[in-house]
């Protein structure tokens, strides 16, 4: 299969990238920096030049996109407006164009996080824009057409990257970031659709 992995140079993306490879995958990767194909998924018509530049994609993975992490009494309107136009419009806008140019019985994997169902401090701005991607993908699940399919993955705070941000994950349990990109595999490679892998333990 032809899978677009958006995202595919950060940590979770390259993992993801690797074992869809390892299964014999055909992978384009996605990005803003030193990808296959260029894309800004805050930028609809960037992501319109995406489609058209990779054509015949069975699957799209999106490992990414931005948010605000300060917090909320500092936080101005156009301070929150990186997560909404980055990590919830982006990602919505991948599937809205996306659509029209997946082959029959593709699918999208989408990503949020625990910060949605376990606060920190200075976490309301993504998870905002996470809850926001987990409703979408469990409406737009019984509206796409064409045997098309959609999930979300909600990853933990990763053991890879822990120590860089234990400060404000202090007494979470990391999970192993093996573990996470197995969801997103499962998610390309099996049948379900509308469902929110949380990959928390």
């Amino acid at each position: 299969m032809r899978i677009l992995v958006i995202g595919g140079n950060g940590m979770l993306g390259h993992s993801v990238v690797e074992k869809l490879r390892a299964l014999g995958h055909e992978v384009v990767v996605g990005g803003r920096h030193n990808a296959d194909v260029d894309v800004d998924i805050s930028s609809p018509e960037s992501i319109r030049e995406m489609y058209e530049a990779v054509p015949n994609l069975d699957h799209v993975i999106s490992t990414a996109g931005q948010t605000t992490a300060m917090p909320l009494a500092d936080m101005k309107p156009e301070d929150n407006d990186l997560s909404v136009q980055s990590k919830l419009l982006g990602q919505v806008n991948l599937v809205l164009i996306g659509q029209h140019y997946l082959k029959d019985n593709g699918s999208f994997t989408l990503t949020t996080g625990v910060k949605k169902d376990d606060p920190i401090a200075g976490g309301a701005s993504a998870a905002m824009a996470n809850g926001g991607i987990t409703a979408f993908v469990k409406s737009a699940a019984i509206d796409l057409e064409r045997g098309l399919r959609i999930n979300s993955i909600s990853p933990n705070i990763v053991e890879e990257s822990f120590e860089q941000q234990k400060e404000i994950f202090m007494g979470f349990t990391p999970v192993p970031l093996s573990k996470v990109s197995d969801a997103f595999v499962k998610s390309v490679v099996g049948k379900q659709t509308g469902q929110e892998y949380k990959i928390y333990s």
